[in-house]
């Protein structure tokens, strides 16, 4: 448990580009204390997991849920403002993963919205998605589940060193293939 807390946190709190200093000010307590639970050596009490929960914006429920939840569905979506590469990953990605539930979405807004009702294994998101930029929407992922794996789908190989700083899992040009999925799922933050 003390793991899972601390991969959260952390994973929280760099979402939120926030230093293990600021957090503890907004929390009341020394940088130590955030480092402890980041690398955990111990745990919050619940009034502790009120403030972070409050200092990071995040809901305080779903937190504490997400943090024991088992992960025995494995759903991956697909977001890409172009319905053909929607489509045509969804096979790859079923081939490469028989076991998963895909799910397939051309508005960002509809994903955002799965993602709070579900939990999400993988993120295949495009980053040049009209005037929603994946790299961002990320962060989004992140934040309702810190435990998501990001991978990002791009025609644009320029983009490889931003997409790296957001703590993504993965990278891919499209269209992805059976061997790059394949090399890509062997580096995943959180393996399946």
């Amino acid at each position: 448990m003390n793991e899972k807390f601390a991969e959260a946190l952390k994973n929280l709190r760099t979402a939120k580009r926030m230093t293990q200093q600021e957090l503890a000010e907004k929390i009341f307590v020394t940088r130590s204390v955030v480092a402890k639970w980041e690398n955990a050596y111990n745990l919050p009490d619940m009034f502790m997991i009120e403030r972070i929960c409050k200092a990071l914006e995040v809901d305080e429920h779903d937190f504490i849920k997400n943090l024991f939840e088992e992960e025995n569905e494995l759903n991956v979506i697909v977001l890409d403002d172009r319905k053909i590469i929607v489509k045509g990953s969804m096979p790859v990605i079923a081939e490469v993963l028989p076991d998963a539930n895909i799910f397939g979405f051309i508005r960002p807004s509809e994903a955002i919205e799965f993602a709070k009702k579900n939990k999400i294994s993988i993120a295949f998101l495009d980053i040049e998605m009209g005037t929603t930029n994946g790299l961002e929407l990320s962060q989004k992922f992140l934040e309702i589940n810190p435990r998501t794996n990001i991978i990002f789908l791009t025609a644009y190989i320029e983009y490889s060193f931003e997409a790296w700083s957001t703590g993504a899992s993965g990278y891919l040009l499209k269209p992805i293939t059976v061997e790059n999925l394949k090399a890509q799922l062997k580096n995943l933050r959180y393996p399946l």
